[in-house]
């Protein structure tokens, strides 16, 4: 398959375009940017240097990709922005490199960033992540797999959002939400787990009530952490479904919401 390049396209000559890519009208192509074979810019996207691009990446009018972290703390050498296969990135989408000399902000498979949604400086995002409209990922936090950030909801830096976490709309978020919960509000509170989510992700209704016990060990039964975790690691889970929100929550470093 043949690569398209538009005339009015700017393109480094030292970028590295795969077989297949089609680059769209007013395009901006940096020194050194890796793009993987059948990605598709639409017009007016601006990839910077350090920024690495998988296979079949979509990215739609105004994006800016890669560029460098706003985090006053850099103070040069060369930082990265790597991002994996089958991704689309809406209009005005923003991912922003690392800050730190050869570290690298990480966005995984088969996500969905909507519109005006940001990726800050040394964020890793999961595979199939959904950031909605105006979802914002402040520096250096981590999104699990198949995680839903909704629509004009903030995450503070350093935070951690579990796999297959819901968020509402309109959510502030200062702490880690562990795995498997849905959260909403501003204050936000962890209101029931993601039962619908497991569903269509084909977790057994054995593995939903494992987390079910443990939503009401964390938040239901007025236990701190600490005493929440030990009835978890009780709970007969034949699967380990709970073994990474054990992980999880024993790891936090900001508390849980």
């Amino acid at each position: 398959m043949a690569t398209t390049i538009h005339p009015t396209a700017i393109v480094d000559p030292s970028a590295e375009i795969a077989d297949g890519v089609e680059i769209g009208p007013y395009c901006v192509i940096y020194a050194g940017v890796k793009i993987g074979a059948g990605t598709w810019l639409q017009n007016h996207v601006t990839v910077d240097s350090g920024t690495e691009i998988g296979e079949r990446n979509r990215f739609f009018a105004f994006g800016s990709i890669g560029q460098l972290t706003q985090d006053l703390k850099y103070d040069g050498g060369p930082t990265y922005a790597k991002i994996g296969n089958d991704n689309t990135f809406r209009e005005f989408c923003t991912v922003h490199r690392a800050t730190s000399a050869n570290d690298a902000t990480i966005i995984g498979n088969h996500g969905n960033f909507l519109s005006y949604s940001h990726v800050a400086h040394d964020c890793i995002v999961g595979d199939n992540v959904i950031l909605s409209n105006n979802g914002t990922l402040g520096g250096h936090v981590t999104v699990g797999d198949y995680a839903i950030i909704s629509g004009l909801s903030a995450v503070h830096q350093f935070c951690r959002i579990g796999a297959h976490v819901l968020t509402g709309g309109c959510t502030k978020i200062v702490q880690d939400i562990p795995p498997f919960m849905i959260a909403d509000g501003n204050p936000v509170r962890v209101r029931a787990i993601n039962s619908v989510g497991m569903q269509r992700r084909g977790f057994t209704e054995q593995q939903i009530r494992c987390v079910k016990k443990a939503h009401r060990a964390l938040y239901r039964d007025d236990k701190n952490a600490t005493d929440a975790l030990a009835i978890i690691r009780e709970i007969d889970d034949p699967d380990g479904v709970l073994a990474g929100l054990i992980d999880f929550v024993s790891t936090t470093e900001r508390g849980l919401h």
